[in-house]
């Protein structure tokens, strides 16, 4: 570890050799560098992020092979052998160079109150042997020009328009839109409604790591969803296939307090809009109110307020004591155009250790008061407080100077609470800012014995909270199934579904609802947009099933069929038709249950295979009323009481038809008893009509001609017959019409069977027809006016002497 203080370069205010390409984005300016770079023999180009460093990183070994160029950053280092380009943060850009060719990327970044002098630092001081070049924004023409004399300026126009589109809701917003806010909540809050609404969207915040922000970007620069949600972060580097940006909050908290945004800053977010040749559109949503005509004007023509003044803190410290680092530190700028930054994080914390008589009687030389001032580089990852943050500092330094390298076990006992993947969203980004502080110790040379172990496993352990945070992402922020739909849908393409025995739809891997018999039920979790493009995939993908179902519907065996109590028609298991009422009794009419989408021959052959298994079901279980209405033998009074049968299903009492039936001749009901009738004392009825299946057909049938099916006791007291009971009490809240139709008598509490009173009266008739004198008394005979309850009586109503009271 060399901590040895070198003498600092002087200020080069000199612009020989140096090109600043100046513009607005999307002019094109970091590809220019990376080609001007690989035309030299060496160089080295910095980056202001390190998500960035990575994309250029990619786009440089793609140029010359991964073995020719070195990525570095505060938590990465790649350096092959003999590597020839360097891409790095700016942080991480060396001091001194040898390299033919420097770059530093978005340089009005000097003028930033929390990093603005370390970019300064760079413009102030590196240089390439052959060319150095300076991007940025035109705000940083006048700044230059007067710190670098000599400067040669090339500004480079953006290739395509930016114009403002007016305030939308953000359920109007287009598609390709990046949705911006400046706190996490408000991010998330936005990217749940554009789920519920739009199928997802992705999440960008500069909190993630950079494979969980690029893993979230390839979702959307896939079109796997069309809309980002994202912060400030999105400003800078990321080139996104965006057609619109809308502002959904244009106030943000910059480290010191809260203000509205600069023109030049709505401008780079906004300027994100559009790529190359294809214009784009920036707006408000949400709360924002309009933007008013001169911002507007400012952001189009990309005309912003200068930058008057650069960041500034000197490179040029004193590790004579800590005193003596401190007030080097607060050395006031030399020249005019700088300006002395605020104290930065490492400064912070210098300020709180230099507190700590722990630490003052450590660092007592010019060496370990330099590694001090290079343990405050540690990054505030975690943001957690000052404070706090100089603790962890204190902790690695004081090992650093005791032992030379950071404690094993203490690294390992850190790095340990940070391996693990479970929680959910804030735990893991929590998680991901502790593992990036220890990835950054592990990439300090020298701060750790086993370094390329440490560089590996916290490199691993950030590489697996990265993909479980984006998986976590997704799976709250993008509903997979429906952005997977509109995009086919958009395709118009046909999306691939499969359909389980079950009846379980899936399109496209996802499931989409179910399929029963002829009807399709969406996911019930498919709300708004959601459930419109679930509908539509389904209805292309499920035309030709409804074919192929409607050949085998009309081809299936009656045993595939059944007619349930509530009159709907099932085909092993699902609803097909339901039966309504018509004029005759015996033919109800059959409603499909069946989606719009079967239609013409295959909707009539459905329909005619479910009437023909109707009729049917009526005409077996129902034979005997059917032959009476179709007996063309009767004649006369016996055609008028089969008539009655057929409309009151096949039981009257005897005395309703007293004088039909005095008239009624021996051959008339001799025809009848034929047609399955039987006379009794007190009823005319059909005895093959009082089982559980025929009454049951009865009851819905006239159910469905009296709105019987909502009415009390509908289809209960045909389970009763079903159970073999002569007789049952009767619930007073049924409807009584029930009993009748299920073939029971009701006799004060009880309901008796109409074939068993009969019989009952058969067995009571001898009792009461007995005078005294008269020969044997009969059984249960007592004085020719009243009977006795015999057990021969109690037996056959399945009744008690107290039921017979």
């Amino acid at each position: 570890m060399n901590v040895q203080p070198k003498h600092p370069q002087p200020l080069i205010l000199s612009g020989r050799d140096v090109t600043a390409v100046l513009g607005p984005t999307n002019t094109g300016k970091t590809h220019l560098a990376i080609e001007r770079m690989v035309a030299h023999e060496s160089g080295v180009i910095g980056l202001p992020l390190r998500l960035l460093a990575r994309e250029v990183y990619t786009r440089v070994c793609e140029k010359v092979g991964a073995h020719k160029v070195a990525l570095i950053t505060g938590e990465e280092k790649i350096q092959p052998p003999g590597a020839r380009y360097s891409v790095c943060t700016v942080e991480a850009m060396p001091r001194e160079t040898d390299a033919a060719f420097v770059a530093i990327d978005e340089v009005q970044l000097a003028g930033d109150l929390e990093r603005g002098h370390i970019f300064t630092d760079r413009i102030l001081h590196l240089r390439g042997r052959q060319e150095t070049l300076l991007l940025g924004a035109a705000t940083m023409h006048g700044i230059l020009q007067r710190l670098l004399k000599g400067v040669s300026v090339v500004t480079r126009p953006r290739l395509s328009h930016l114009a403002y589109a007016g305030s939308k809701k953000l359920t109007r917003l287009p598609r390709r839109t990046a949705i911006v806010a400046f706190s996490a909540d408000e991010v998330y809050a936005i990217a749940e409604l554009i789920r519920r609404q739009q199928g997802g969207a992705a999440v960008v915040l500069g909190a993630l790591s950079p494979r969980t922000r690029n893993a979230q970007v390839a979702l959307f620069q896939a079109g796997d969803v069309d809309y980002l949600v994202a912060t400030d972060a999105i400003g800078m580097g990321l080139n996104l296939d965006l057609d619109h940006v809308a502002f959904a909050q244009n106030r943000k908290f910059d480290g010191y307090q809260y203000r509205n945004l600069t023109a030049a800053e709505l401008g780079q977010i906004a300027g994100r809009a559009g790529r190359h040749l294809r214009d784009g559109t920036f707006g408000v949503t949400g709360q924002v109110d309009p933007l008013d005509e001169e911002l507007i004007k400012k952001i189009e023509s990309h005309d912003f307020d200068p930058v008057k003044v650069m960041q500034w803190r000197t490179a040029d410290f004193d590790f004579a004591s800590l005193d003596a680092l401190k007030r080097s530190i607060e050395t006031n700028a030399p020249v005019e155009g700088l300006t002395r930054a605020l104290p930065a994080v490492d400064a912070q914390a210098l300020e709180h250790l230099s507190r700590d008589e722990a630490i003052r009687a450590l660092a007592t030389d010019a060496k370990r008061v330099a590694l001090l001032w290079e343990a405050c580089a540690l990054p505030d990852y975690r943001k957690i407080a000052p404070a706090q943050h100089a603790d962890l500092i204190a902790s690695i330094y004081m090992d650093l100077a005791r032992h030379g390298h950071v404690d094993e076990n203490y690294m390992a006992e850190q790095v340990r609470r940070a391996d693990t993947t479970d929680g959910d969203i804030d735990t893991l980004s929590h998680r991901i800012a502790q593992i990036r502080t220890w990835t950054f110790v592990a990439n300090r040379p020298g701060w750790l014995a086993d370094q390329a172990h440490w560089q590996e496993k916290t490199r691993e352990i950030e590489d697996r909270l990265s993909d479980a945070l984006h998986e976590r992402l997704t799976k709250r922020f993008v509903d997979r199934r429906t952005s997977v739909l509109m995009r086919r849908l958009r395709e118009n393409t046909m999306p691939e579904a499969e359909i389980s025995p079950t009846g379980t739809v899936l399109v496209e891997g996802h499931h989409v609802g179910e399929l029963q018999g002829f009807r399709f039920t969406a996911d019930q979790s498919a709300g708004g947009e959601d459930a419109k493009a679930v509908r539509t995939a389904a209805q292309k993908a499920l035309a030709a099933e409804f074919e192929t179902r409607a050949e085998r519907f009309g081809a299936c065996a009656n045993g595939d069929l059944a007619l349930g109590s509530d009159g709907t028609l099932r085909w092993i298991g699902a609803p097909i038709g339901t039966l309504v009422a018509s004029d005759e009794p015996l033919k109800p009419r059959l409603v499909l249950l069946a989606d719009e989408q079967l239609t013409g021959p295959a909707r009539d052959k459905v329909a005619a295979r479910a009437e023909r298994f109707v009729n049917f079901q009526i005409e077996s279980l129902l034979k005997p009323l059917v032959d009476l209405k179709n007996a063309e033998q009767l004649t006369g009074i016996g055609r008028g009481i089969a008539f009655q049968l057929v409309e009151h299903f096949g039981l009257i009492n005897r005395r309703d038809i007293a004088e039909e039936m005095k008239s009624l001749d021996q051959e008339g009901r001799a025809a009848l008893r034929r047609l399955g009738v039987r006379f009794g004392a007190y009823h005319v009825f059909v005895p093959a009509l009082i089982k559980p299946a025929p009454a049951g057909l009865v009851t819905l049938l006239w159910a469905l001609k009296n709105d019987g099916k909502d009415k009390p006791g509908f289809g209960d007291v045909v389970h009763a017959l079903a159970s073999g009971r002569t007789s049952v009490v009767i619930d007073p809240a049924f409807d009584k019409s029930f009993y009748k139709l299920a073939g029971y008598r009701n006799l004060g509490r009880r309901a008796v069977r109409v074939d068993i009173l009969e019989r009952l009266a058969d067995l009571i008739r001898p009792a009461t027809n007995w005078k005294p004198g008269l020969g044997q008394r009969p059984d249960g005979a007592y004085d020719g006016h009243a009977f006795m309850v015999t057990p021969p009586m109690m037996s056959i109503l399945g009744a008690t002497a107290d039921d017979m009271e």
